[in-house]
């Protein structure tokens, strides 16, 4: 069965074929400027071992935990 999840970044990822979740990054996010705009998150998935089907997400904290959290199926 699919179930469908939305990228913070638009898109949409099939939840049952992701085969591993890494940890959560942060990192300073910048401006078209070079200054300072805040913390970014990122977290990899992969939808098979290969490194062809790994991918990086990345958003604001609050779009990163509840990607997390749908994607382990606690979203409420």
């Amino acid at each position: 069965m699919q179930r469908w999840i939305r990228l913070p970044q638009g898109g949409f990822i099939d939840a049952s074929k992701v085969v591993f979740i890494g940890r959560i990054e942060s990192f300073a996010k910048l401006d078209e400027e070079g200054n300072a705009a805040g913390t970014e998150y990122s977290v990899a998935v992969g939808t098979n071992l290969g490194r062809d089907s790994h991918t990086k997400i990345h958003g604001n904290k609050e779009e990163i935990s509840g990607f997390v959290k749908s994607l382990l199926g606690q979203a409420g």
